[in-house]
């Protein structure tokens, strides 16, 4: 064994890794709230001293003792307002704060500057702790990234980055590591946890030549892994990376309010010069310019639009932390807006709702032993790659309750003939099997009982040596939480439509719809046709969540208002298409994401009554001499520090 697998064997890389980074931000987490600690205790200490006339605390003393511990607090926000104005950035909030604070120096209100300032740089430390809050939330998916994969080279396994690990080249994953790559399994067998992609946390077990996907853990042996997709193409880096980009796309809610800023900011900045330059000319020689000037301070600490330009993008932030904890990823916080919106959520059955994998239903013999039968047909549906003779192989193989009802490989099918749209014919341990449709029999003028045709399941039918001797039904089976989909989605007030579209046959579906309680479903759909249906519901001007998983629902997905893919194992078309991904592939996450949606909205709205409320109510009052700079800061800062911990509020509640 090498030095490099040696280190990494046991995955402590990974390990050691994590803790290093957890380490760094709790050392930067102490670093930035140690200054202002020490100032918020000096500021209290000259404020005492000032307050009791303490005999030294007098002259130059206080501008010294406060102004250390203003440049120790506030000295890199001054620094950054004198670099943004020699870019021609005058109307911000750092410029805001500096000048208001120097001014207030400037007239002698030392403490009250140091205080603006420190409660600033405080509600700053306070927004950007509770933005790392959310994305931890987000970046939780990162951590199932892995940095380092043993690779086989030369007869040896050396440790590489997944990025230059080749398609065609074998890796090995250890018990507990997760998965670097996606590929097919070499090694006979895998038991994996598949949480991470599908938040499934039973164990899936994969036989070899299966694929398996980058972010599963090896839960038992050692395993080999032929990989199939490069680092950067494989499912998991796709969905990490539109989870990096989600951050970067605005609501409109979000820019209104960054545009507002921009306008309010110059506005609010030249009122407070009016107010210490147009009292002059209407009170003449009672025109005191200290008091106007301080009256203009106070104006412009209230007037800060820190509450507003804070908050709304950090309730966005919160809600896509919301989102990610809970398996669903929003690719933009546009999307938290629109979702809010939609009245029509029209979904696709196989996949969606139901688990997209067919499964034997019922075995009905006739005159012939029910295992026996199930073995001949097995053994003659193994040479077929067929999904439903994999259902029926595989039910006879998981489902097995004696040695008499597993597949005998020691027993081989002779002279197998596949008829084209009827089924399969072949010799199996001596006796002759047809297994297929009605077709299949009819062909062979087999009689059996007509009822059959009633059957809304795909159905396999049996005849032993030209003789009749039983069905089998084959079908996809519902979600476990697909009938709470439905409910919630019946509870969510203003969703008046909820639609299921199908390619599978109208009885099927029908099957389905009465399963959910659905009322509106429609099969025997071609892909362009699920196009034509949503068109229909955008014509009567509904707003349009569709939720698929496979390819050919993509289009669809791109059509609607809100496209929504199953992003566990759903195809990559369809992940990147849609605008929110149900990480889980659970459709009860379509309610939840749309909850998620409505709360992130009330909390925006709420910050900007919160914020606008009060600091129009409070800048009436500066402007009148009636609020103080003690005021100011409370209703700048105060309100900003209350818009903050609201916006946190989404991060804590359950959906």
């Amino acid at each position: 064994m090498s030095k490099e697998e040696n280190d990494c064997s046991d995955g402590a890389c990974a390990i050691d890794y994590t803790q290093e980074t957890e380490s760094k931000e709790s050392n930067t987490f102490n670093k930035e709230y140690l200054i202002p600690s020490i100032g918020l205790f000096f500021l209290l200490i000259g404020i005492t001293f000032d307050f009791y006339e303490v005999n030294f605390f007098k002259g130059y003393i206080p501008i010294i003792w406060f102004g250390i511990i203003y440049l120790a607090v506030g000295g890199p926000i001054v620094l950054k307002a004198l670099k943004l104005i020699a870019k021609g950035d005058v109307y911000n909030e750092f410029v805001l704060m500096s000048v208001a604070t120097i001014g207030a120096f400037a007239i002698g209100s030392y403490a009250e500057g140091v205080a603006v300032m420190l409660f600033y740089v405080v509600g700053e430390l306070f927004q950007e702790a509770a933005v790392n809050k959310a994305k931890r939330s987000i970046e939780a998916l990162l951590k199932v990234q892995v940095e380092e994969v043993l690779v086989l080279v030369d007869d040896r396994f050396v440790v590489k980055h997944p990025k230059e690990v080749e398609i065609g080249q074998i890796i090995q994953t250890k018990p507990g590591q997760k998965i670097a790559l996606d590929g097919a399994l070499v090694s006979d067998f895998a038991t994996l946890n598949t949480a991470a992609l599908t938040g499934e946390s039973a164990p899936d077990t994969k036989q070899k030549g299966e694929d398996v996907l980058a972010g599963m853990v090896n839960l038992n042996t050692v395993i080999q892994i032929k990989v199939t997709r490069k680092y950067a193409d494989t499912k998991l880096s796709k969905i990490l990376k539109l989870v990096q980009e989600a951050v970067g796309r605005k609501a409109k809610t979000q820019q209104l309010i960054s545009r507002l800023a921009k306008v309010y900011t110059p506005i609010v900045f030249w009122l407070a010069v009016a107010l210490v330059i147009i009292p002059y000319f209407f009170l003449g020689t009672d025109y005191e310019f200290q008091m106007w000037f301080q009256r203009a301070l106070i104006f412009l600490v209230i007037s800060c639009p820190c509450a507003l330009v804070i908050s709304i993008p950090l309730g966005y932030f919160g809600g896509i932390g919301a989102g990610s904890r809970n398996g669903i990823l929003f690719k933009g916080s546009n999307f938290l807006d629109l979702i809010t919106k939609v009245d029509a959520v029209v979904m696709d059955k196989t996949g969606t709702l139901t688990k997209g994998v067919f499964e034997v239903q019922e075995i009905v013999s006739v005159d012939f032993d029910t295992d026996k039968m199930m073995s001949l047909v097995a053994v003659l549906e193994s040479n077929s790659t067929h999904p439903i003779a994999d259902a029926i192989v595989g039910s006879v193989v998981i489902n097995h309750d004696s040695t008499s009802n597993m597949i005998n490989h020691d027993i081989t099918a002779t002279n197998v003939e596949e008829i084209s749209g009827h089924g399969m014919k072949g010799i199996v341990d001596g006796y002759e099997v047809l297994a297929g449709n009605t077709k299949l029999l009819d062909k062979f003028n087999i009689t059996y009982d007509k009822n059959l045709h009633s059957i809304t399941d795909t159905i396999v039918v049996v005849a032993i040596n030209q003789k009749y001797a039983g069905y089998i039904t084959i079908a996809d089976s519902l979600k476990e939480d697909a009938l709470l989909a439905i409910s919630e989605l019946k509870k969510i007030s203003n969703i008046t439509d909820i639609v299921m579209l199908s390619g599978d046959k109208q009885l099927v579906v029908n099957k389905v719809a009465a399963q959910l309680g659905l009322t509106n479903a429609i099969g025997g759909l071609l892909p362009e046709d699920k196009i034509n249906e949503v068109e229909k519901l955008k014509s009567e001007g509904k707003t349009i969540a569709f939720i698929g998983d496979g390819i050919n629902d993509a289009p669809v997905i791109t059509l609607s208002d809100v496209g929504m893919a199953m992003g566990g194992l759903g195809s990559d078309a369809a992940i990147e298409t849609a605008d929110v991904i149900i990480q889980t592939d659970q459709p009860s996450k379509i309610a939840t994401a749309i909850h998620i949606g409505n709360a992130t909205k009330k909390i925006i709205w709420q910050n900007i009554y919160l914020a606008l409320g009060v600091k129009i109510l409070v800048l009436i009052l500066g402007a009148l001499g009636m609020a103080t700079m003690w005021e100011a800061v409370i209703s700048d800062v105060g309100v900003a520090l209350l818009a903050i911990l609201n916006s946190v509020r989404i991060q804590r509640m359950k959906f």
